[in-house]
């Protein structure tokens, strides 16, 4: 057995996780995420009193469509940064598309609307507290999905950091509808895109620490080498003298 054919066959056993078991992964961390975060949202703000008329209005599922349609295209790239060497290229059109879709919205209705309207559309009655909590009930998705994620092998851990974020804020966003009053399509487009991008922020500073693999585990793979190569030497030797095939 040659050293080379030796090396590619230890090698032919590291492969990448298949999408569809990071897929299952990340289904079971968004829904114990997602459940984290109803429970949160029941216990400290309750489902809107009105919610049976909200769920009768176009606007409302504008709404939660935009939210989720972000949460997917989250997910969408979570799985490919979990992934060495997959392409993203897809991922900022995909991430872009709801926000883009949701601004014109928002321009179209504020065009529209009368004068002393439009400051309402934008700020509504809670734009203050809107963004800080949805934040707040990202929290249990994002611990999921971060934990998640540092089983797998994201190679750009800031990078992969933000779209985790992304992806937490996303649901938490899609629970917080069931809670939140307003539906002026600005509001939505900005003070939700707020809330969403400030878990986005922490997975950039935390993706560094949490998500790249683990120093001891580089220092193996850089400095210790040569002592690898000795290995598989003393290996292919030993083959030889106990007059097994080594060519």
């Amino acid at each position: 057995m040659k050293t080379e054919d030796l090396i590619t066959m230890l090698a032919a056993g590291a492969g990448a996780v298949e999408t569809p078991a990071a897929a299952q992964r990340y289904a079971l961390a968004i829904g114990w995420g997602a459940a984290g975060a109803t429970l949160l949202m029941l216990a400290l703000l309750q489902v809107r009193h009105d919610i049976g008329h909200a769920l009768l209005l176009p606007m409302f599922w504008v709404k939660v469509g935009f939210v989720v349609c972000l949460a997917a295209a989250s997910l969408f790239a979570v799985l490919r940064l979990s992934r060495p060497g997959a392409k993203i290229h897809w991922v900022p059109v995909a991430l872009g598309l709801p926000v883009l879709g949701m601004w014109a919205i928002a321009a179209f209705t504020r065009i529209e609307a009368e004068p002393m309207e439009r400051s309402k559309l934008l700020f509504g009655d809670t734009w203050k507290s809107c963004p800080l909590l949805i934040a707040m009930l990202s929290v249990p998705v994002f611990a999921t999905v971060l934990r998640s994620m540092s089983d797998l092998a994201p190679t750009r851990p800031r990078l992969a950091g933000f779209a985790a974020g992304l992806l937490a804020g996303s649901v938490a966003a899609v629970v917080y509808c069931l809670h939140c009053p307003e539906l002026g399509a600005p509001f939505i487009g900005f003070w939700y895109l707020l809330g969403i991008l400030i878990p986005a922020a922490g997975g950039v500073l935390l993706g560094n620490s949490m998500l790249r693999w683990q120093p001891f585990r580089s220092k193996t793979l850089d400095l210790n080498v040569p002592f690898t190569l000795t290995a598989i030497n003393t290996l292919q030797n030993s083959l030889c003298f106990r007059n097994l095939p080594c060519h």
